[in-house]
C-alpha cells in the first residue's frame, strides 16, 4: 500500500508546536531555529490546503482542524517509536513506574516482592515524585515530567489527581477515603478519645500534599460529617505531603486524616489506630496512566495485571476504565 503524507519532518514540527503553543518552544526541543519551525508548519499548511495555527501577536492559537488532527498525529509518532525501539532493544524487560511518594512508600513497594515473584523476567524501575500528584484541580499536561511517558519505552504512571490526562490512555484503580489515625500511645497518655467532640483536646494534623485547599482532606468537613461543632478545625500542624503527616501520627503528635490505603498496613500492625470508624471520600483518585502504544506490551500488561490483582485483594474500590486515549481538552477517564 503507498500512503501518501506529507514530510515527516513537517509533521514532527506540527505536533511540537501544538503541544507547546510556541514555535519557539518546539525549535528548542527539535533542535532547529523558530523560523525552521515556521516553514515546516507552513509547508504542512499548503499539503493540507487548511490552516492549523492562528498566529496571534503574542500566542499562537490551534485552529479546529489541527486540533482535529493532533490526536492521530501524536499517536502515530507513539506507534512508530514504540515499533523502532522494540526493534532496536530486543527483549529489553525494563519497566518504569512513575508514582507519588506516599503511595510508593506506604502502599507498593512492601508489595514489590510479590511482582518480582511473579513476574521475575520484568526489570523493574521505581522513580518518585511529588509531580505525580495533581496540584490543582485543571486538566495535567504531563511531557517533561521526572518519566516522561511520551519518550520513555515502557513507562506508565501511577497518578493522584483527577484523570483529566489528555492524550493518555487512563484507568481509575483505587477510590480513598480520608479516614482518622492516631498512633496507640496517644490513647494511653490521653486525654481520653472516645467521642468525636473529645479532639477538641487533641492536636489535628493537617496533610497538604494537594495545593487546591477545597480539595485537600478538610478535618472541617469530617466533623462536619460527624455532627460536630466546637472544635477548630484549622488548629494544628500542616505538613507538605502525607508520608510527613502520617509520620507525625506513628510519633504519637497528634490526629491525622489520612488516605486509608496509605495506612491499612500500619494499622492492621498495631502501630495506627482508626478510633472513629466515618471516613470522607477524596475528590482525587490513583489512576494508571499510559500511553496507548505501549499498554499491550507484555511487561506493562503483566504489571496492570498484578497492580490490579494487589488492589482487589487488599479491598480498594476501583472505577470503570478507559481503553481509550484521552483528546486534547477531554476527559481522560
Amino acid at each position: 500500500m503507498a500512503y501518501r503524507l506529507p514530510p515527516l519532518s513537517a509533521m514532527r514540527a506540527f505536533e511540537a508546536a501544538s503541544r507547546h503553543l510556541s514555535f519557539k518552544k518546539a525549535a528548542e526541543e527539535l533542535h532547529v531555529t523558530p523560523a525552521a519551525i515556521s516553514q515546516q508548519i507552513k509547508t504542512l499548511e499548503e499539503y493540507l490546503g487548511v490552516s492549523l495555527f492562528r498566529r496571534l501577536t503574542r500566542a499562537l492559537e490551534i485552529t479546529a482542524e489541527g486540533s482535529a488532527m493532533l490526536p492521530k498525529v501524536r499517536e502515530g509518532f507513539e506507534c512508530f517509536a514504540s515499533a523502532v525501539d522494540s526493534t532496536r532493544r530486543p527483549g529489553d524487560g525494563v519497566l518504569t513506574i512513575l508514582a507519588p511518594p506516599s503511595f510508593a512508600a506506604r502502599w507498593l513497594v512492601p508489595r514489590l516482592p510479590r511482582f518480582a515473584a511473579a513476574c521475575p523476567e520484568v526489570k523493574l524501575r521505581l522513580s518518585s515524585s511529588g509531580d505525580a500528584v495533581d496540584r490543582r484541580g485543571e486538566k495535567r499536561e504531563l511531557e517533561g515530567e521526572p518519566v516522561d511517558l511520551r519518550a520513555a519505552s515502557s513507562a506508565l504512571a501511577i497518578r493522584y489527581g483527577t484523570g483529566n490526562y489528555p492524550g493518555f490512555r487512563v484507568e481509575q484503580i483505587l477510590s480513598p477515603d480520608w479516614v482518622p489515625v492516631c498512633s496507640p500511645r496517644l490513647l494511653e497518655l490521653g486525654p481520653p478519645l472516645k467521642v468525636p467532640e473529645d479532639l477538641a483536646r487533641h492536636v489535628l494534623i493537617h496533610d497538604e500534599t494537594i495545593e487546591d485547599e477545597e480539595r485537600q482532606p478538610s478535618w472541617r468537613e469530617w466533623l462536619a460529617s460527624a455532627g460536630v461543632r466546637g472544635v477548630e478545625a484549622q488548629r494544628g500542624p500542616r505538613f507538605s505531603n502525607a508520608l510527613l503527616a502520617v509520620e507525625a501520627a506513628l510519633e504519637a503528635q497528634g490526629v491525622a486524616l489520612a488516605l486509608q490505603p496509605l495506612v491499612e498496613a500500619d494499622v492492621a500492625a498495631g502501630r495506627l489506630v482508626v478510633p472513629f470508624e466515618l471516613s470522607v471520600p477524596s475528590p482525587y483518585a490513583y489512576y494508571l496512566v499510559m500511553r496507548k502504544a505501549v499498554a499491550e506490551r507484555d511487561s506493562v500488561a503483566a504489571f496492570r495485571c498484578w497492580l490490579l490483582a494487589e488492589v482487589q485483594a487488599s479491598g480498594g474500590v476501583r472505577r470503570s476504565r478507559t481503553d481509550e486515549p484521552a483528546v486534547d481538552g477531554g476527559e481522560g477517564v
